[in-house]
């Protein structure tokens, strides 16, 4: 009996330090998170609490984290002294138009080089890949020179039309999904007599909503805070996107930094709204789980 109650006190023991260590180890990795995201975070504030800041209090130390008053006029002023809401137009119609056309071309592309039998399909699809390794420095000359010859500079042209020819990152990302969804499906559809385009459209892109939308997200966010493209492109003030008149707002009113915080917080917004509504999808198409139930 004594045998007994010691080996069931000696196991109780052993239980509890095991939890204790699990509450230390957890209570350390919260820390770290906490830690690693107020130090995250502290730019994105610091940016907030300047926009509704006057100028002489964004640098007093030590530093004030409560505006008193809040100047709303930061905005108004902001968004008036620079033609925000033209820009905000002008990359918009160059966003529907490079999300239009990755989506379209890479997941055609995926497609062809995951599900269709095709002689040199392996071959073309590495010489793809071998292009993500050429800087886009490299290429920027001789494009220029080519869209300069066509007329099409001072355009959205140049900036719009290649996605429509797949970018090869998109389509491996694509590729890789889509290579993971089962090809019985396709035999049964092809069985009915489907047609490849109708695989496709019908079958390969419903059960690939996750990756189509983290290809979304990242071509909104790479026209979005895309500079150097609308600064060699674009000359006519009436087509800037808004990371060129957030450029030109700096150089413009560089002393006005209260102003310069508002028109970045603005700027900012749009990307993160889509995050939160977006994000679910995100990390589901990152994780590339395949196939759902």
């Amino acid at each position: 009996m004594a045998v007994d109650k010691g080996i069931r006190y000696g196991s109780e023991g052993i239980l509890h330090r095991v939890s204790v260590r699990k509450v230390i180890w957890r209570t350390f990795i919260y820390a770290v998170l906490i830690i690693g995201s107020a130090v995250a975070l502290f730019p994105f504030v610091w940016l907030v609490r300047s926009s509704f800041m006057q100028m002489r209090q964004i640098f007093i130390l030590p530093p004030e984290w409560i505006p008193r008053p809040f100047v709303w006029q930061n905005y108004i002023e902001a968004m008036t002294v620079v033609p925000f809401g033209l820009y905000f137009q002008n990359t918009i119609k160059i966003v529907v138009g490079v999300m239009c056309g990755t989506l379209l071309s890479s997941s055609l592309s995926a497609f062809s080089f995951s599900r269709l039998r095709w002689r040199g399909r392996d071959m073309i699809f590495g010489m793809l890949l071998t292009t993500m390794m050429l800087p886009y420095a490299v290429t920027l000359v001789p494009t220029f020179i080519l869209w300069s010859r066509l007329n099409l500079v001072n355009t959205f042209v140049p900036l719009t039309l290649p996605a429509w020819f797949g970018p090869p990152f998109y389509i491996f990302l694509l590729r890789q999904f889509f290579m993971s969804i089962p090809y019985e499906l396709d035999e049964a559809a092809y069985v009915d007599g489907a047609s490849p385009l109708y695989v496709y459209w019908r079958i390969i892109l419903p059960l690939s909503k996750p990756p189509l939308i983290v290809v979304g997200i990242f071509s909104f966010l790479g026209v979005w805070n895309d500079l150097l493209g609308p600064v060699i492109y674009l000359t006519n003030p009436d087509k800037f996107t808004v990371a060129v008149g957030l450029a030109q707002f700096r150089g413009m009113y560089s002393a006005q930094w209260h102003l310069l915080m508002a028109a970045s917080t603005v700027v900012l917004l749009p990307v993160i709204v889509l995050f939160f509504i977006a994000q679910k999808y995100f990390i589901e198409g990152i994780t590339l789980t395949g196939m759902k139930a």
